[in-house]
């Protein structure tokens, strides 16, 4: 449990009784690649924390799947719908490699809040992150173009190329798989 307990006291100076208590309440998962964690349509209860392994988010559209977003070791992965309003939330979530996830009831983690300033800080600040996240990635989409877009997250996430299939990034970046092949050799070109 290390990765996740790294993250989050980068994020918030948890101290480890209160980290202790976390964890008490989670469920250790060992799942294989390809395994839907969580499935649109469904009330799901869990919040997800990643010690091993790498999650796709992703909707389907028009019968397409439409990649949301990634969550790699020390990350999380849930359904907003589900944990914020306790209903069947709209995206897909897979493991893309073999995975060790604890899982941890969003009941539990709601109780944790109101007991213990510690945890309910450092979630407001996850919370506060991916709401940054997914604002700029909304803007991204709507302002930047492919080349910015890729750019970005060249820089920021260029980690997963080697771990996900190019078409999913595709899908995440707003691009076909072709356009985004065009990007890549523009960039090896002009390194």
């Amino acid at each position: 449990m290390e990765k996740i307990i790294s993250s989050i006291k980068s994020m918030y100076a948890v101290s480890d009784a209160s980290i202790a208590s976390l964890t008490s309440k989670m469920t250790k998962l060992h799942l294989p690649k390809k395994h839907v964690l969580i499935k649109s349509g469904v009330v799901d209860k869990n919040y997800y924390f990643i010690e091993k392994g790498l999650t796709r988010s992703y909707c389907i559209i028009d019968g397409e799947e439409a990649t949301t977003w990634f969550s790699k070791e020390g990350e999380l992965a849930f359904s907003m719908l589900s944990c914020y309003e306790n209903k069947p939330g709209f995206e897909y979530v897979d493991l893309l490699e073999d995975s060790i996830i604890y899982a941890i009831p969003v009941h539990e983690l709601n109780l944790l809040y109101k007991t213990n300033i510690e945890i309910a800080n450092w979630s407001r600040i996850a919370h506060q992150k991916a709401f940054l996240d997914l604002e700029l990635r909304h803007i991204a989409l709507a302002t930047q173009s492919a080349k910015e877009r890729y750019d970005t997250f060249t820089k920021e996430k260029s980690d997963l190329f080697k771990r996900v299939k190019l078409g999913y990034i595709a899908s995440f970046l707003g691009v076909t798989q072709v356009t985004l092949s065009r990007l890549r050799a523009k960039q090896h070109f002009l390194t």
